[in-house]
């Protein structure tokens, strides 16, 4: 297992259920200063915050809509009077979107799903890089979808979405590669979350066996696979996108 060779700062979106949750607590075991953003289940974020405090880690709950550039000012600040670093972003946060096809979808709805995805990306990023820029190191990691590159019906503007990520991330690794950041995308394909609760069983249970491992992901298994991108050792691999899947879709 790898361990943060120095202290370091990770804030993660949408931390307190899911990926976002699996993320902080796994990258808190391995010596990160881990801040947990939640935008209004401040309940979810502290207990993970309590969970990692318990386990002996470091980690502080902050709020903020992460759309809004003054809430993440904010934030931003908050961290830095903490720790005084922001070292990694781990751009997770869910947005809402319909679930329709094109044909029943009007534009209101597509358009709000991308504007959301994309100025929350955009937000944070500009929030946190002056900071990675003045140290010389950074480490961003892009949670988009497999939906991205692989169609289902009803999710045209989910995976649109995604895809824009997808290409956001390759120009923020070009552009401030020079600079000692790396930024990546990793791509889940169906994660075992509260997301998924609904779903049929068979319909799960289909995917499972059509996957080559054999099973659903784990949020804990997207959460290893950014701790790559998060970590020391990923020192040459930028804007690369990485499935999580288990191979029922291969690049």
């Amino acid at each position: 297992m790898e361990q943060c060779s120095t202290k370091k700062v990770v804030l993660i979106t949408g931390g307190g259920r899911g990926i976002g949750a699996a993320t902080a607590t796994l990258l808190a075991k391995r010596g990160y200063q881990v801040a947990v953003n939640y935008i209004s289940n401040a309940t979810r974020a502290n207990e993970v915050v309590q969970e990692i405090l318990n386990n002996g880690g470091e980690a502080i709950a902050v709020k903020a809509d992460v759309r809004q550039p003054n809430e993440v000012d904010k934030m931003v600040k908050e961290i830095h009077s903490k720790w005084g670093s922001i070292d990694a972003l781990v751009n997770n946060a869910n947005m809402s979107f319909a679930v329709k096809s094109f044909q029943k979808m009007t534009w209101d709805e597509f358009s709000q799903k991308l504007n959301d995805e994309m100025k929350a990306a955009f937000t944070m990023t500009k929030a946190v890089t002056p900071l990675m820029i003045k140290n010389g190191y950074g480490r961003i990691v892009y949670v988009a979808s497999g939906l991205a590159k692989n169609p289902r019906p009803g999710m045209i503007v989910h995976g649109t979405a995604k895809a824009g990520i997808v290409q956001f991330a390759k120009y923020i690794a070009q552009e401030l590669g020079p600079n000692g950041i790396i930024a990546n995308v990793i791509s889940p394909g169906m994660v075992d979350t509260e997301a998924t609760e609904h779903m049929p069983k068979r319909l799960l249970d289909s995917i499972a066996e059509s996957t080559p491992v054999g099973r659903i992901a784990s949020a804990e298994d997207a959460a290893k696979a950014i701790a790559m991108f998060v970590g020391d050792d990923c020192q040459f691999i930028t804007g690369a996108y990485v499935p999580v899947n288990g191979g029922i879709a291969m690049e």
